[in-house]
């Protein structure tokens, strides 16, 4: 698996990919171009759930964000050594004072209660279910299994949940980052998927300069990314509210975010 990840970071570092500028010059773009890059990322999920499976698909879905402070736990798998957690705390803590800044979310790590899990495993511990519900709280044995059969294709996943009152809120998230992986892509990993748990939970195409396009160009968060971030935790947008009812507000919020740049 080491070997595996290994060349694939190899190659696409070898094409000009995973790049690491969080502002890179030839990749200009504008409020008009941020606004809509927002509804595609922020009102679609590549995921859909379906006879108790979830399936890679895009489907359409309201505005979902936190509305309570986060608070990070890091599980590290019991093969990870101490320099590699250290250097994983240390990326993890930078991108949550990111990600804070961006929203005006508190987020922090290590509190007395948790509700962003941050798992960091080998294939052993992830396929030991047995571990993986006793390390991350309240876990379910589906989650777990589902994590189990990672594919892999399949580099690290986020999974958010919400509770039935406020099924557009979330309360708590797992974050999966399989441990296998050469430096680059874990930061990828860590950058993509807990910025997917604030709520992105999109790709698109058109997204440029951006971690939520498949196309890999770029590797960590960029100054685009922590714009729609800001968009997400805008005030004048709520949770649930649907692609129609938001699309109204999305130029000024844009403009907003690009007049703070300026």
């Amino acid at each position: 698996m080491r070997s595996y990840y290994a060349r694939v970071e190899a190659d696409l570092v070898a094409r000009g990919l995973l790049r690491t500028e969080a502002a890179p010059p030839d990749a200009p773009f504008d409020a008009r171009m941020l606004a809509r890059n927002f509804e595609a990322i922020a009102f679609f999920s590549e995921y859909s759930e379906a006879g108790g499976r979830v399936e890679a698909r895009r489907v359409a879905a309201p505005l979902r964000r936190w509305e309570e402070p986060v608070s990070i736990e890091i599980v590290f798998g019991r093969a990870v050594p101490d320099a590699q957690r250290r250097r994983d705390r240390a990326e993890i803590a930078s991108l949550a004072q990111r990600i804070a800044g961006a929203t005006g979310l508190p987020i922090s790590l290590g509190g007395a209660r948790p509700n962003l899990h941050i798992v960091v495993a080998d294939a052993d511990d992830r396929q030991d279910t047995a571990w993986l519900r006793a390390a991350v709280p309240n876990l379910s044995e589906a989650t777990a299994r589902e994590i189990a059969r990672m594919p892999r294709g399949v580099y690290c996943m986020a999974y958010s949940f919400s509770s039935e009152p406020a099924p557009a809120v979330f309360t708590r998230a797992v974050v999966l980052i399989k441990d296998e992986q050469p430096p680059l892509l874990r930061r990828a990993c860590f950058h993509e998927e807990i910025a997917q748990a604030m709520g992105l939970s999109n790709d698109s195409l058109t997204a440029r300069p951006s971690i939520f396009n498949d196309d890999e160009e770029f590797a960590l968060l960029t100054r685009h990314d922590e714009m729609l971030l800001g968009m997400l935790y805008d005030p004048a947008l709520r949770p649930g509210m649907t692609a129609d009812a938001a699309r109204p507000m999305l130029p000024a919020l844009a403009q907003a975010q690009m007049a703070g740049e300026s």
